[in-house]
Formats: structure tokens, C-alpha cells, sequence
């Protein structure tokens, strides 16, 4: 049967928020014939999810390791998935109804099509929701167009990269989500979308929880010197890529 891979990678997580990530993700329907796996995959080896998340669901494999940020963790649970489909889940976030139908769809509908983003809406610590008003026109993401956008946005993303959701095989040779100490969704969708066509859905995707815990909020994650190493690298990456000959499909 086909399978879609949710990958979500964990560490020190709230178990409220991450047993609303379950819920999210385990009420979700799928097409005819299509299951699902989640990798739960915890940087360190505390074990700490699987006391929070029931045991005995056979959707849910648990995996450990050395510490080793969330790039890292992503790429071991990418190393341990079986779908021909990924899907990037975090564990403070929340699916909304209907987004792993629509992916699979998006992916299946058209054979050019290797990745796909949503719509995303921040919710904030009192339960409200707050749009992004400058999301691109539902539909295809041309080779290229991502990137550019990136670049005369003081790389912003048109596209959340968080609701990632990329055939394994284009995963697997861009080598998983860019080992740097955050923006590794950036790197993973920006090459992506440098080599391959994307698709952007309109309907909302994904509740992107804000809270003072997560790890965007913390002031490192912005410090100037290290996030402008970072989009330089992505940045060089994106340009070699654009160079190359590989080109999906």
C-alpha cells in the first residue's frame, strides 16, 4: 500500500502540545489504500515521548540518538521512514483537517509536481489565529520562482517550510533537511525548489503554535552573525544547484 512518512523530530517537548500534535495528525483521513507512519524521533535518549504518546498505536515508531540538533534528528528519522511521500511535522504544531489528503492529491494529480506547501496560520498562546497576508497564488511553484522571491524578500519564503511535504527520492539526493543550526526547513524547500516544481494550497495547512518555548523564539535562533552565515550558505547551496545538472524529474 502507498505510504506517506510524517517525520517529527522532539526534544524537551510540552506533552500538551505534543498530544495535540497527535490528535492533529491520528484524526487526519487519507485517500483509499493510503496509510501512514510517524517518526517520532527524539534528539537525545530520554525516552520521554513515548511517556507521553501512547505505546501501542503501530503508526507511531520512536527512535533515539546522540544529540545533535534538529536537522540531525529530521535526517535520522528521513534514515528510518518507509513512504515514498515526507512530510514534516513539528511536535508543538497542529495539522488541520484535511491537509495529508490534499498533499497526497497535489503530489498524485501531477507527475511534475515533487513538493508541496500550505497555507499556515500562527496560533497564538491565547487560541487565536493570525494570517500571513502576502501567500502566493494557489497552484504550481515553478523552478526558480521560490528562490527568487527569497532573495528580494530579505529571504523570507513566499511558503511556510514547516508544511513541507516532498517525494522521498528528491529528499534523499538534496541529502534531507541542510545540517545548520536552524533554517534547515529553508535550505531543504529552497533547494527543492530550485530543481523541482513545488505546489502551494491556499487552504489552510497547518496552526504554526507560537509560544515563548519554541525554539524560533529564542534570540540565538536570530543572532545577525550566525542567521547570515546561514542564508549565505542556503543561498550558495541554491546557486550550485542552479548550475547543475540535476534536475527532478
Amino acid at each position: 500500500m502507498p505510504l506517506i512518512s510524517i517525520v517529527t523530530p522532539v526534544f524537551n517537548p510540552e506533552p500538551e502540545h505534543l498530544s495535540a500534535a497527535f490528535k492533529s495528525l491520528t484524526s487526519q483521513e487519507l485517500p483509499p489504500g493510503w496509510e501512514l507512519e510517524w517518526l517520532v524521533q527524539e534528539d537525545g535518549n530520554t525516552g520521554i515521548a513515548r511517556e507521553i504518546l501512547p505505546a501501542d498505536d503501530e503508526r507511531i515508531s520512536f527512535g533515539t540518538g546522540r544529540r545533535g540538533g534538529v536537522a540531525l534528528t529530521r535526517n535520522l528519522a528521513l534514515g528510518r521512514s518507509r513512504g515514498e511521500l515526507v512530510k514534516n511535522f513539528d511536535q508543538d504544531d497542529v495539522l488541520t483537517p484535511g491537509v495529508l489528503v490534499r498533499d497526497i492529491q497535489a503530489l498524485g494529480g501531477d507527475p511534475d509536481v515533487q513538493w508541496t506547501t500550505s497555507r499556515v496560520l500562527d496560533l497564538l498562546p491565547d487560541g487565536s489565529t493570525v494570517g500571513f497576508d502576502h501567500d502566493p497564488a494557489p497552484g504550481r511553484l515553478e523552478p526558480g520562482a521560490v528562490v527568487k522571491h527569497w532573495r528580494t524578500h530579505n529571504y523570507r519564503l513566499p511558503v511556510h517550510p514547516t508544511t513541507i511535504c516532498i517525494r522521498r527520492t528528491l529528499a534523499v539526493a538534496l541529502g534531507g533537511w541542510m545540517g545548520v543550526p536552524g533554517s534547515d526547513d529553508t535550505g531543504l524547500l529552497v533547494a527543492a525548489s530550485v530543481v523541482s516544481v513545488g505546489y502551494f494550497s491556499d487552504e489552510v495547512g497547518l496552526l504554526y503554535r507560537k509560544w515563548p518555548g519554541q525554539v524560533t523564539a529564542q534570540a540565538d535562533h536570530t543572532a545577525s552573525n550566525e542567521w547570515t552565515v546561514r542564508m549565505q550558505l542556503i543561498d550558495e547551496r541554491a546557486a550550485a544547484l542552479a548550475t547543475s545538472t540535476l534536475r527532478i524529474p
